[in-house]
């Protein structure tokens, strides 16, 4: 099936329109119209191959909003006309033990990414939400509520299952302290989601500007890292901290912030961190943990969620023809907090 999309075609030239292949819709697939696609900071490492891993045409985004087209004969669960999301991935093998408890997401055998992977369904690569069309499995297809505001449900899909994930998982509860770490994307969706927990969320950042607007979207506190007064009086206080800061950095201050037997959870930094002192983890039986997104099950209840709690993320819209400097804003962080792709503005 011939689709328009954005795609990049080497790691120096802009993203560009193109045409790409789907596949036709099999006995278990969907076919999804896209309206909106988020705009991931995964999708410029990808798209300008920083991870020495892509394979172009690129066609990023996996964030992805729409309406079902059409369906499969053996689907049961959707059918045309219903609001959908399509999220990081689009298949697993389905029978390793993480598929089995519904972990997708760590597939012993290689989930199957959402673009930039190689596809069992096509023998081709997978092709992102820069595009009109996408085809997908029913296994990989959520159920997004009507009464959301659809076009700031998309980002929910990557950075919302990647900050809800660890909240439920280290079972954050009503009362809790917990701590946020960094403010960007995944971190006002941290704030978002602990808050709508019920926990006393603090804010933890370089910026007392940044503090300010954590506080709009729920946090309790802020506490500036760079102050090491404020870090000694909050030390040993936490009962979880979700660390979404993105590049390398010394993690040794925000480990004695954790009480005894707390985590500190990493989401932002796939890259090697600062050595560790392990006195600071030793003499409180703290840990550092990380988490990937979220398994299927668990991020249709995370959309559930959302619906039930009003929440979604605080996006700015672009047109498709808008990518290539959303790009260069999201580097210098210019951007508050995910842009979203009107996947409406892509024609021939």
């Amino acid at each position: 099936m011939n689709t328009l999309a954005y795609a990049a075609t080497s790691a120096t030239e802009k993203l560009g329109l193109s045409k790409i292949n789907r596949r036709e819709v099999a006995a278990g697939d969907v076919l999804i119209e896209i309206d909106y696609c988020g705009v991931c900071h995964s999708d410029i490492h990808m798209a300008r191959n920083e991870w020495g891993n892509t394979i172009y045409p690129l066609v990023p985004g996996h964030e992805i909003i729409g309406r079902v087209k059409k369906v499969g004969p053996e689907v049961s669960a959707f059918k045309p006309g219903d609001l959908v999301g399509v999220g990081c991935m689009v298949d697993s093998c389905q029978s390793c033990s993480s598929c089995n408890e519904g972990l997708e997401q760590y597939c012993e055998n290689g989930m199957t990414l959402t673009y930039g992977s190689p596809d069992p369904a096509s023998g081709g690569f997978t092709y992102g939400g820069y595009s009109s069309h996408i085809v997908v499995s029913e296994k990989f297809v959520l159920h997004i509520s009507e009464k959301l505001d659809t076009q700031a449900v998309a980002p929910l899909l990557c950075a919302g299952i990647t900050t809800y994930s660890p909240l439920r998982q280290w079972q954050v509860k009503k009362g809790d302290k917990v701590g946020v770490i960094g403010l960007g994307g995944l971190g006002h969706m941290g704030v978002k989601f602990a808050h709508a927990m019920g926990a006393h969320v603090v804010m933890i950042t370089t910026s007392p500007e940044k503090g300010e607007d954590a506080k709009k979207l729920g946090a309790d506190e802020v506490l500036i890292s760079k102050d090491s007064e404020a870090m000694n009086s909050h030390a040993n206080s936490f009962d979880f901290l979700l660390n979404t800061i993105p590049v390398g950095h010394d993690m040794n201050p925000y480990v004695a912030l954790l009480k005894r037997d707390a985590t500190m959870t990493i989401v932002g930094a796939i890259e090697p961190l600062d050595p560790v002192s392990g006195g600071g983890l030793i003499m409180g039986r703290k840990r550092i943990a990380g988490s990937l997104i979220g398994g299927i099950k668990e991020t249709q209840e995370m959309l559930d969620f959302c619906a039930e709690h009003n929440i979604v993320s605080d996006i700015e819209m672009i047109n498709i023809q808008e990518i290539n400097e959303a790009y260069e804003r999201i580097i210098s962080s210019d951007v508050k907090y995910r842009f979203v792709i009107d996947m409406k503005s892509l024609k021939a």
